[in-house]
């Protein structure tokens, strides 16, 4: 198994920057793919982003594209999410995932969850 913990989220106003941190623990080998998934009220949680474990392969949603940039250390076994231009609609909860699988952009690909991080953004 492994676990995974989301840090760095909080309250910013619009326009501002956060960084995002997941750090893993356990049987972190076995992890390929590593992404982040966001889920606002009463939305379903939906892509934002994700890497391969050479960093050599990165997706990105529409929407975050050219504002987020997502990338990973492993010699610390965690993985980054920088969040710059905020806007309101980024307001969610923030997941880190991990897949012993080549990343893709579907949660159902996706093995295991950190616990999330909340992230809002005021206008």
């Amino acid at each position: 198994q492994v676990q995974l913990v989301e840090s760095g989220g909080g309250l910013v106003q619009a326009g501002g920057s956060l960084r995002l941190s997941c750090a893993a623990s356990g049987r972190t080998f076995s992890t390929n793919g590593m992404g982040w998934f966001r889920q606002a009220l009463g939305t379903e949680r939906e892509f934002v982003a994700a890497i391969s474990r050479s960093g050599g392969t990165i997706y990105y949603a529409d929407p975050v594209k050219g504002r987020f940039t997502i990338s990973r250390d492993n010699a610390k076994n965690t993985v980054y999410l920088q969040m710059n231009s905020l806007k309101p609609e980024d307001t969610a909860i923030y997941y880190c995932t991990g897949s012993r699988c080549p990343p893709t952009t579907s949660r159902l690909d996706y093995d295991y969850w950190g616990q999330g991080t909340q992230v809002t953004v005021s206008s």
